[in-house]
């Protein structure tokens, strides 16, 4: 399978803690997010890989290497995930895995993900609690996305969009069709999550959950900091801070190192998928 990252962006949000650096190229620990992102594709046998590049080309191209496909949006300041998504169409049409250059992330995540027997799915992390504005929601029954969106409504909202998703050969080309259909509407500034919200709408689009393996999204300084502080060490560390159980009842376990899980704790999906 092929992986997409979507790095064009600057991250202007994040000017204050990343200086003059596109956002793909925010340190954490002894690398940058989209090194990090490289690295676990590769550690699950993904090497062709595709970065969609836009603020300082040039320096984001010397810091991936030379074995990358790269895909430039020129408009990148004008555009959002969906424009970049669709700009790498001639390289989506056999199936592909795609994420944001702005996860930090368990490499589990992407096993659970690839090795989920739907062909299209994307990760939801459950939310118990109110999420904020910023967050792309998503309602989901039965294991499929029914609504993906910033504006759901917190009786609606079962969890967050994690920013990665893979999509099947039939898949692919569907989603393609729906890319070339916003960019022909003027949907340039729209995220790529709108195409998905329109592709669950035709075809099954199956959730997977990240069954407490740390990951976290970087859009604002404070959460920086939180991956810093606390997702980065959970990763090292091989932490998982809560288990949903598939039953009625939920098993939340708290800074429980994965190697001393007792057999009675499974990893197991939660309900609803």
């Amino acid at each position: 399978m092929r992986a997409v990252i979507l790095a064009a962006g600057k991250g202007s949000r994040l000017s204050g803690t990343i200086g003059n650096k596109p956002k793909c190229l925010l340190r954490v620990g002894d690398q940058t997010l989209i090194e990090r992102q490289i690295d676990a594709l590769r550690s699950v046998g993904i090497n062709d890989i595709a970065v969609v590049v836009g603020c300082q080309v040039d320096r984001v191209r010397r810091t991936c290497g030379r074995d990358i496909t790269y895909v430039e949006n020129a408009r990148y300041a004008h555009t959002n995930s969906l424009y970049s998504l669709w700009l790498a169409r001639p390289l989506l049409l056999d199936g592909f895995l795609v994420m944001n250059c702005d996860v930090l992330f368990h490499p589990q995540l992407l096993t659970d993900l690839l090795s989920a027997r739907h062909e299209d799915a994307l990760l939801i992390s459950y939310a118990d609690d109110p999420l904020g504005h910023e967050e792309m929601k998503i309602k989901a029954r039965r294991g499929r996305v029914v609504e993906i969106t910033k504006a759901l409504a917190a009786e609606e909202t079962d969890g967050e969009n994690v920013g990665i998703a893979k999509f099947g050969g039939a898949g692919a080309r569907l989603l393609a069709g729906l890319l070339d259909a916003h960019v022909a509407a003027g949907g340039l500034r729209e995220w790529a999550p709108h195409a998905f919200a329109d592709f669950a709408r035709v075809r099954p689009l199956h959730v997977v959950g990240t069954r407490g393996y740390p990951w976290t999204e970087i859009d604002f300084p404070e959460d920086y900091e939180y991956a810093i502080r606390d997702v980065l060490p959970a990763i090292e560390n091989d932490i998982v801070t809560e288990v949903r159980v598939k039953s009625d009842a939920t098993v939340v376990v708290h800074g429980l190192r994965l190697s001393q899980r007792p057999a009675s704790v499974p990893l197991s999906p939660a309900a609803g998928e």
